[in-house]
């Protein structure tokens, strides 16, 4: 993780270490013959160290996750499969049998939450044995076919002009590419590969095999656009997010052992990105996360076919890099979708911090490099995710789920329409539909024990079943109830995750006795090679409280409680003091044993009350995925008496100031951010998007220009406030005109070297008189650039009364 740790729950010298002599393992062995490696007795052709259980051979069992999971079956039975189709249907000149969904789903990413409505009713499936699940999968395969047949060319989706563009444009090298924009489409190959995904989770899962041949036809057709590209075309598509396109066609040469699919996942090697971490160099400063995760995710699973030691390279670099220097304590990632500089996220916290398609593609990812390796680690940083972010991004009564999982201090988790179709509710149909996926690993005579999740497996190899009861994380400890075939004794090794942050020990009985425990924590540890039936095992794993810093900040800290990151309640969402400097308050302590300065409060799991160090006032604090429809805060100013009076100045007028901006703020606009600028309905010619200090900004070059339109309150005076970068040299002399009158002119050229300020710009009462809207240009004079300009806001003048 990025949190210096006082108990340290990630080694990432220890996971390199171990992911490189597995590799050298895998790819020196042939299958099957590397010490201590399996086989999948598939098209795989390294060794595994461990494998997965089907979905469908686990159970789950009462507690937090299957609440999860009844609620999220519970989204998907309202969803309409004909509104999915609806646009499909129109798209291959067929009569639509419903109207189509509105959200993201009205926009060129239409088809993408088609995608992941079929992964997710697959895993449903497959987790609930309900038959509905498998109907709407298979008649959504048959419905695909019938329009793809009507089509033609093998081409299937929902974007309107998704197959002329493609074949007439870019398939010509006709390529025109910014960060979500390939001709005026919105990602779409992001969305073709999410299609993909599901008919190939229909067809491996489900069994149907109509699905995987819709899938190759769509895959060929895909082949006639990019096939003919030279490199440097390619390269220049691939700067528009494509998803796991990768991934997709490797999944296809797996399934079919047809060499042209491996071809073109190699086509979907974005150099740029995939060259310098296969190399070892960090290049993700600046970087839109979560375009870049399932690039690594298709890396690994073509090692897994192809044992490619470059893909494996860049899938390990990635995920340490991720894990150890781009994480935020609960481990997840990024700040307006954007990762910043490695180590470097004390100034990285809003209210969009963390979108959850990050921490979908992580764990993604983190399940193939377990399996290649049983790696403990790998298991603790599950763990992480899935408790602290995945169970905190659905709320625990409506199912709603979160795009961006604030964790600034004073946020609020914000949760998603469920018709708005965001990519976010994509992913989240996923993430509650299948944890029964990564609980139990096997080899060919261990069972694996990786998360601690009330549930029933089925080990049919071995004429055994293991029933796991606990509501863990609401308690500390888990237990075990192991089954045999006609009461027949069953041999094989029992191994459980010992946590690494599990600083109190770990206690086992067998039966009601004490079983010795060999190993350390952040290890798996073996309980036994030989089970009788009926036989019992109870593990208790004590909680305790730590802390964890930030990489760049000593003074902030974060508090768990086991696995479970705390946050503070501070009020409700309208609280009128949110708006005070220290509403969130700071700890006067330099303690660092945070059971010193926290009483737990009896009768209630996970929670605690702060103790006469908290200034200016006390909170509780309890599970993070436990807080909602609150103001909150994970992370905490700690000072000592002497650092606070040092600092409480400037830190109370800092404060102030970003919270009167903010009060004031009518309007934001971050540019330079996908969802921001179709928000604010941004056009441009000649203009591009840049990063600076890991911030993104829109310059508009020579000749061009750029228009984008604010919310205002007509009814009182109104003032633009830009954001700009004081140091940049150069010619950067430009027009700023609202409603076709020219406000101010500009010139930010070395205006305040060293340091981020904001210009204001007062309006006149008769530009914006009853308006509630106003569209604002930016215009370069001759010979010189408009910009970079970082964030624009509309605020209320409260200087007239």
């Amino acid at each position: 993780m990025r949190m210096k740790q006082i108990n340290p729950v990630f080694d990432g010298r220890r996971i390199i270490a171990s992911l490189v002599l597995a590799c050298v393992m895998m790819v020196s062995c042939k299958p099957g013959t590397a010490e201590k490696t399996m086989t999948t007795g598939g098209p795989e052709i390294v060794g595994f160290k461990v494998l997965s259980f089907p979905l469908d051979d686990v159970r789950l069992k009462d507690g937090p996750y299957q609440h999860a999971t009844r609620l999220d079956e519970q989204t998907l039975l309202t969803y309409q499969p004909d509104r999915f189709l609806s646009k499909f249907r129109k798209e291959a000149g067929l009569q639509p049998k419903a109207e189509s969904y509105e959200g993201w789903e009205g926009e060129s990413l239409a088809g993408h939450s088609l995608g992941h409505y079929l992964t997710a009713l697959t895993f449903m499936y497959q987790t609930t044995g309900n038959e509905e699940f498998r109907k709407r999968a298979n008649y959504i395969v048959d419905e695909l076919a019938e329009c793809q047949q009507a089509v033609g060319t093998g081409y299937v989706g929902a974007f309107e002009n998704g197959e002329k563009v493609l074949s007439e444009q870019v398939a010509k090298g006709i390529i025109k590419a910014q960060g979500f924009n390939l001709n005026g489409l919105w990602s779409p190959f992001y969305t073709i590969h999410k299609i993909m995904d599901g008919l190939y989770h229909v067809y491996k899962y489900v069994g149907n095999q109509r699905a995987l041949d819709v899938e190759q036809k769509l895959g060929d057709w895909v082949g006639t656009i990019v096939q003919n590209l030279t490199d440097e075309q390619r390269q220049q598509m691939l700067n528009c997010e494509f998803g796991g396109m990768n991934e997709a066609f490797a999944d296809l040469y797996g399934a079919t052992g047809d060499e042209k699919y491996l071809t073109l996942s190699y086509k979907f090697k974005h150099d740029a990105i995939i060259d310098p971490i296969v190399g070892g160099v960090d290049i993700l400063a600046g970087k839109h996360c979560n375009t870049q995760v399932p690039k690594f995710v298709g890396l690994a699973r073509r090692y897994e076919l192809t044992g490619d030691s470059a893909d494996f390279r860049g899938a390990v670099n990635f995920w340490n890099m991720m894990v150890h220097h781009h994480a935020y304590v609960a481990g997840n990632f990024d700040n307006y979708e954007y990762l910043g500089e490695p180590d470097q996220l004390n100034d990285q916290l809003s209210n969009s911090t963390a979108e959850t398609c990050c921490v979908y593609n992580m764990l993604k990812l983190s399940r193939h490099l377990f399996e290649w390796t049983a790696s403990a680690e790998v298991m603790d940083y599950y763990e992480r995710a899935l408790i602290n972010h995945i169970l905190s991004s659905q709320h625990p009564e409506t199912g709603h789920v979160i795009y961006n999982l604030s964790l600034d201090m004073g946020g609020f988790k914000e949760y998603q329409d469920p018709y708005g179709f965001t990519c976010c509710v994509g992913s989240g149909m996923e993430n509650h539909s299948k944890y029964g996926r990564n609980i139990y690993y096997h080899s060919d005579n261990a069972l694996y024990v990786g998360q601690f999740i009330g549930s029933e497996l089925s080990w049919k190899e071995k004429g055994v079943s293991l029933i796991q009861t606990t509501q863990y994380p609401e308690e500390e400890g888990t237990s075990f109830e192991i089954q045999t075939e006609s009461g027949k004794a069953a041999a094989f090794d029992l191994k459980l995750r010992y946590p690494a942050w599990a600083r109190n020990g770990i206690s086992v009985k067998v039966n009601g006795k004490d079983r010795p425990v060999e190993g350390q924590p952040g290890s798996f540890i073996s309980l036994g090679n030989k089970w009788e039936d009926g036989d019992k095992i109870e593990v208790h794993i004590p909680f305790s409280l730590y802390t964890e810093t930030m990489p760049d900040n000593k003074n902030r800290i974060a508090v768990f409680n086991g696995p479970v990151l705390l946050a503070g309640y501070l009020g409700p969402l309208d609280d009128p003091k949110a708006n005070d400097p220290l509403y969130v308050p700071v700890l006067m302590t330099k303690d660092t044993i945070p059971s010193n300065w926290l009483r737990k409060i009896e009768g209630q799991s996970n929670t605690f009350e702060l103790t006469g160090v908290s200034y200016p006032r006390q909170v509780t604090l309890k599970p993070f995925y436990r807080t909602q429809d609150c103001l909150y805060t994970v992370y905490w100013d700690s000072y000592s008496a002497e650092d606070w009076k040092r600092y409480q100045q400037k830190y109370e007028a800092e404060q102030a100031r970003k919270n009167e901006l903010e009060r004031k703020t009518i309007d934001i606009f971050r540019m330079g951010e996908m969802q921001p600028e179709r928000d604010h309905n941004f056009t441009e010619d000649k203009s591009w998007v840049g990063e600076y200090k890991s911030k993104k900004y829109r310059e508009v070059d020579r000749g061009g220009k750029a228009s984008f339109e604010m919310k205002i309150d007509g009814n009182k005076t109104v003032t633009l406030v830009f954001e700009y970068w004081g140091g940049f040299a150069g010619s950067h002399t430009f027009d700023i005109v609202v409603e076709g009158q020219k406000i101010a002119t500009e010139n930010i050229t070395n205006k305040a070297p060293g340091k981020f300020i904001d210009e204001t710009y007062k309006l006149p009462l008769g530009l914006t008189n009853g308006k509630k809207r106003i569209k604002v240009e930016l215009l370069p004079h001759d010979g010189h650039r408009a910009g970079p300009v970082f964030t624009v806001r509309t605020i209320h003048d409260e200087t007239e009364s």
